[in-house]
């Protein structure tokens, strides 16, 4: 225990350093993720769809831009479970919609703010406790201007 525990810190540390530094020409190269459309009760949303481990774990990392408000990204997982996002290197507040296998909204979060500390992922992670298969992503005030509500489901048009 005497070795494993300085250890383990010190990897941890190491950790978040790294994801802290990040060179710029990682946060600064772009992805170029599919698109596709989805429906949110009555709204027609352009989607940027995240299906692969190495998109979800990306997703808006680095990303100066905000979506427009009728536009998102679509994290995509095989199976319904509990997910959460932890905004750590997102530069903007955003609303969180989770989805299950159905299209039925399970949970949502308006305005989640991004992480100011690294070293405190407890404040800015984001989690349902009922499993979801898709996760909605957009800028802050998207839920708002797309009248979306406990009752509203998604329809998947095409990803």
């Amino acid at each position: 225990m005497a070795v494993l525990i300085p250890a383990a810190l010190v990897t941890f540390f190491i950790g978040i350093a790294g994801l802290i530094f990040v060179p710029d020409d990682i946060k600064n190269k772009p992805l170029d993720f599919d698109r596709g459309t989805i429906k949110i009760g009555n709204s027609v949303i352009n989607v940027e769809i995240a299906e692969s481990d190495a998109e979800r774990q990306r997703w808006l990392m680095f990303r100066n831009e905000e979506f427009p408000l009728n536009s998102a990204m679509i994290l995509v997982y095989p199976k319904s479970d509990l997910y959460a996002l932890w905004l750590l290197n997102i530069q903007y507040n955003l609303d969180i919609l989770w989805f299950n296998e159905k299209g039925k909204l399970v949970y949502y979060i308006e305005d989640a703010k991004p992480c100011e500390n690294p070293l405190d992922p407890q404040n800015c992670t984001y989690k349902t406790t009922i499993p979801a298969k898709y996760i909605v992503v957009s800028t802050e005030g998207f839920i708002k201007r797309n009248n979306i509500t406990n009752s509203s489901s998604l329809t998947i048009i095409s990803i």
